[in-house]
C-alpha cells in the first residue's frame, strides 16, 4: 500500500508530489556518483565509504551555505537549472580553503509548493556542481510548507564535508613579507550581495531578459543567475604540485572581509587594484546604483573569487598549473608587514 494522506493534502502538503520528485530527480544523482557510495537516496541517512588508505592523519572538514537572495532572480525568470550550482559552490569552495578535498554534499529544499518538475531542475543543478566538485550527492530533503512560502517561491542550502591529511591542512603561519597573492577569476557577482543587487535594478519592476551593450548583449537576468565558480580541481591540482601558504574565498563582505581571514597577525595584503580584472557587471552595478569604490570591494567580489598566497619563487609555476587546469590566473598583490591592517588595496 502506497502512502497517501487525503487530510494531508488538503492541508497543502501533497506526499505524492514528493515521491514523483524523487523518481525525477534520481537520474541527475546518479551522474555524482564517485563509487564510495553504500546506500542511494531514500533511506534516513547517506552511506559513503571513506577511503583513508593514503591519508596518515584525516581530518574532516565540512561547510554549509545557501543561495540566499538571488533565489529571487530565479523566480523571477523562472529558471532553477543553475542555482543548485551556486548552492554546492558556496560549501566546496570554503573547503577548499582548508586544502581539504571535498567528499560529500546533502541539500535542503523548502518549497510553498512541491511542483516535481521545478524539484527536479533544482536538484539537476546541485548535481552539476558536485560532479564539478568531484564529490557525490548522497542525500537531501525537501520539505513543503504551504504557507511558510509562496507557492511559487522556494529556499535551497546545502552542506558539504571533506577530508584533509592534518599535515597538509593549509597553515598560514608560513606566510612572510614578499609572498604573492593570485587571483582566480570570478564567473560573475556568484551567490553574494544580491540584496544590493536587488535595490540597485529594482529587479521586480525592471525587465530582466532586456540585454545590455555593458553586458556584451546579454540580458541583465542571464548575466545575474550565472553561476557560481567552483574551483576545487585546479586547487587540488595547485596543492598537489607546490606548497599554498593561504587561500580566500571571496564571499559576502568581498575583499575587506574575507582576504583578512587568511593572513596572520603582523602582515598585510597589499592589492593593486589596477591589476585586477574587474567584470562589466560591477561596472555597471556601481554606476547604476552610485556605490562606493570601496563600497563595491566590501560587497562584491569584484571578478576574483579565489585570492591564493604562495612564496615569491612559486608564483610563475603556480600560475602556469592553474593555467593547465582553465585558471587565468594572475598576481594581484603581495604580502607586506604591517601591524595595524590586514589588508590594504591601492
Amino acid at each position: 500500500m502506497k502512502s497517501y494522506s487525503e487530510a494531508y493534502k488538503q492541508a497543502g502538503v501533497d506526499i505524492t508530489a514528493g515521491y514523483k520528485a524523487v523518481e525525477l530527480m534520481k537520474k541527475h544523482i546518479a551522474k555524482t556518483a564517485t563509487g564510495n557510495e553504500i546506500s542511494g537516496i531514500g533511506g534516513f541517512g547517506g552511506l559513503f565509504s571513506l577511503d583513508i588508505s593514503k591519508t596518515k592523519n584525516p581530518v574532516l572538514v565540512s561547510g554549509t551555505d545557501g543561495v540566499g537572495t538571488k533565489l529571487k532572480i530565479a523566480f523571477l525568470m523562472d529558471k532553477h537549472d543553475t542555482v543548485g550550482i551556486d548552492c554546492v559552490a558556496m560549501c566546496v569552495n570554503d573547503i577548499i580553503c582548508c586544502g581539504a578535498k571535498p567528499l560529500i554534499f546533502l541539500d535542503y529544499i523548502a518549497v510553498g509548493k512541491n511542483y516535481p518538475e521545478k524539484i527536479e531542475q533544482i536538484v539537476k543543478g546541485v548535481a552539476n556542481g558536485c560532479i564539478q566538485a568531484s564529490c557525490s550527492l548522497i542525500g537531501g530533503e525537501t520539505a513543503e510548507m504551504p504557507g511558510f512560502y509562496p507557492e511559487n517561491e522556494y529556499d535551497l542550502a546545502g552542506f558539504s564535508v571533506g577530508v584533509v591529511d592534518k599535515e597538509k591542512i593549509l597553515d598560514n603561519t608560513k606566510i612572510k613579507e614578499g609572498d604573492v597573492i593570485i587571483a582566480l577569476p570570478s564567473s560573475g557577482v556568484h551567490s553574494n550581495g544580491f540584496s544590493l543587487v536587488r535595490k540597485v535594478f529594482d529587479i521586480v519592476n525592471t525587465d530582466l531578459k532586456t540585454n545590455y551593450a555593458e553586458l556584451g548583449g546579454k540580458s541583465l537576468g542571464e548575466t545575474l543567475l550565472t553561476p557560481t565558480k567552483i574551483y576545487v580541481k585546479p586547487m587540488l591540482a595547485l596543492f598537489e604540485n607546490l606548497e599554498v601558504k593561504a587561500v580566500s574565498h571571496i564571499t559576502g563582505g568581498g575583499f575587506y572581509e574575507n582576504v583578512p581571514r587568511s593572513i596572520p597577525n603582523g602582515y598585510c595584503a597589499k592589492i593593486e587594484k589596477s591589476k585586477i580584472k574587474v567584470l562589466p557587471i560591477f561596472n555597471l552595478i556601481m554606476e547604476k546604483g552610485k556605490i562606493p569604490e570601496r563600497d563595491m570591494y566590501n560587497t562584491f567580489n569584484m571578478g576574483v573569487g579565489m585570492a591564493i598566497v604562495v612564496a615569491k619563487e612559486d608564483a610563475t609555476k603556480a600560475i602556469e598549473i592553474l593555467k593547465e587546469n582553465e585558471e587565468d590566473a594572475y598576481v594581484i598583490g603581495k604580502i607586506e608587514k604591517n601591524e595595524t591592517e590586514k589588508i590594504v588595496l591601492e
